[in-house]
């Protein structure tokens, strides 16, 4: 039913397609589309062996050394390939950069498809593309509503963290 990114997640010391289907035998070309809709496609084209690389030379001699946000981009696609009606996401984009969160981000709708997203989140301009948003503090939702609801209600604790998270973004 769920299928998770968590924000500290395990990729294991197998070949490329194993990790993203989560068994030995899987369907290729449904594990290279969802690299591609997680943004690893480039990555996969200059792969010698593609999707029967190894991860990490924990194992096999040749594995490949991959950086923390192209794991984050095949954590992303596992959770895809799962193709569960429910995703969360729990800061799925905290080790990638800023181009490629863009990028996740403005595919968002495509790379979900019609299913349910949770969204986990603390970095507010990450959350501007959702259909509707939970403030919680401490335990308790205290506010919901869109991106522009929620700002409009300036002294609400969202638009609050909005503007502390902003003023790095803005020129004196």
């Amino acid at each position: 039913m769920f299928s998770v990114v968590f924000q500290d997640f395990f990729l294991l010391a197998l070949p490329l397609g194993e990790n993203v289907a989560g068994a030995v035998e899987y369907d290729e070309e449904r594990v290279r589309e969802c690299l591609a809709k997680a943004g690893f496609g480039p990555r996969l084209a200059r792969m010698e062996k593609g999707l029967q690389t190894s991860l990490y030379r924990i194992l096999a001699e040749d594995g490949v050394e991959i950086s923390g946000g192209e794991a984050q981009k095949i954590a992303l696609a596992r959770a895809l390939y799962k193709n569960a009606p429910m995703v969360i996401l729990d800061e799925p984009t905290a080790a990638l950069d800023p181009i490629s969160e863009y990028e996740v981000y403005s595919g968002f709708r495509n790379l979900i498809g019609n299913r349910t997203a949770l969204f986990i989140s603390h970095r507010l301009s990450s959350c501007r593309f959702c259909d509707r948003i939970l403030v919680f503090r401490d335990g308790q939702l205290v506010q919901e509503g869109t991106h522009e609801e929620l700002l409009r209600d300036s002294r609400g604790l969202y638009s609050r963290m909005w503007e502390a998270q902003a003023q790095y973004y803005q020129e004196d």
